[in-house]
């Protein structure tokens, strides 16, 4: 076996092992190619192992994920065709490969002192909100096992709980609740993310607060309380209904509805407004109120004679219209994504901090109506009614 198919058998057989610590290629072939280098290691994507090389030219850096099955052919051919130098480091030994340029390679090897096992992270780990440690909910909801540890199926919606969480921190360090404060999610669905702020904020922060949940599906709204009373969480309760209908007897202090569809998130808006809570979050779902409705200009058709693309124009043309008319009710506002889109197209959050009304901001969304040819906004015909 040659010096190259040796490199390559030990790669290989580090990749399969996951004992790859890092891998690099350089000295191009030509010398006239702009890659100057690659820099390769393991990373976990979608809970799957894969190698992630990073390709180094002049003047931007660019990321090609293999799986280990893809990555050996890749590798060898960049190293047959573009490269002459590689350095393999596993967490014991390190090799050497030189190509000459009549294609011989020479390789050396040696032992090193034996590194940390192979982090898979795609990222550097973050400290979580919610640690991962036995919490009976989580069983229920089939994020975890009998023994408290979170699933191997259940970590892509442990880590979106996770991710939720530390948003809703950073929102509460810049607007604090009070104490007893009423928090509404309306359409909670089958809780994971209900439970998991009501866990964080009363037994990681200690924050005394009453929590609702608000579901039409009253299978999910029997099964969530059963999960509440057998965690004692007594200041959590679940009602069957819809959010046109909720009517928030004691006050709002924070307002979350995530993926309601259509006008409904313009209902929650609204009775967040009404209750000038102190924060409003929202995950719009759906827009066809406002793309049935948009007659736009004839300077616009070309863009917009394509469904997909009228679509997505409906979708921010609505959300920037809700989020406008929060900061002239009085609301300082974020848009932003909040999940990736291998969770759900539908990723877009606003999140709204109890502040001063912004002047302008009703002439701007006038100009944007009559930009794109609206009468009304959905939300803003429940306002005026409320003004009335």
């Amino acid at each position: 076996m040659d010096a190259i198919a040796t490199f390559l058998d030990h790669f290989s057989q580090a990749l399969n092992k996951q004992q790859l610590s890092k891998l690099t290629l350089s000295k191009n072939r030509s010398g006239q190619s702009d890659l100057k280098n690659i820099y390769a290691r393991l990373v976990m994507i979608k809970e799957e192992p894969h190698l992630s090389c990073t390709l180094r030219f002049a003047t931007r850096d660019e990321t090609k994920n293999f799986s280990l099955t893809e990555a050996p052919a890749a590798i060898k051919q960049w190293l047959t065709e573009d490269f002459r130098q590689a350095e393999l480091f596993t967490v014991s030994e390190q090799f050497s490969l030189m190509i000459s340029k009549k294609g011989k390679g020479l390789l050396r090897s040696q032992t090193i002192a034996n590194r940390e096992p192979v982090s898979l992270a795609h990222n550097q780990e973050k400290q979580r909100p919610l640690a991962e440690r036995p919490r009976p909910y989580l069983t229920s909801l089939g994020i975890a096992g009998q023994d408290g540890q979170i699933l191997q199926n259940g970590r892509r919606k442990f880590r979106q709980i996770n991710k939720y969480i530390e948003l809703i921190s950073h929102l509460l360090r810049e607007q604090p609740l009070p104490k007893d404060a009423r928090i509404v999610d309306m359409g909670s669905g089958k809780g994971y993310l209900t439970f998991g702020l009501y866990d964080y904020l009363v037994n990681e922060t200690h924050l005394p607060i009453k929590m609702t949940g608000v579901e039409l599906r009253p299978d999910l709204v029997k099964t969530c309380t059963t999960i509440a009373q057998q965690n004692k969480f007594e200041d959590l309760e679940f009602i069957a209904g819809d959010i046109h209908q909720y009517d928030p007897a004691g006050g709002i202090d924070m307002l979350i509805a995530l993926h309601a569809c259509d006008t409904a998130t313009d209902e929650a808006i609204a009775k967040g407004i009404r209750a000038q809570a102190q924060l409003i979050i929202v995950a719009p779902c759906c827009h066809k109120q406002v793309r049935k409705a948009m007659r736009p200009p004839a300077t616009l058709l070309p863009m917009l004679q394509h469904g997909i693309l009228l679509e997505r124009q409906a979708e921010m043309l609505t959300d920037a219209i809700r989020s406008l008319l929060l900061e002239a009710h009085g609301y300082k506002t974020k848009v932003f994504e909040f999940i990736g889109t291998e969770h759900t197209p539908k990723n877009v959050m606003i999140t709204a901090i109890k502040s001063e009304p912004r002047p302008g901001a009703l002439a701007e969304i006038n100009q944007l109506k009559a930009q794109f040819g609206i009468e009304r906004h959905h939300l803003e015909d429940l306002l005026q009614k409320t003004e009335r």
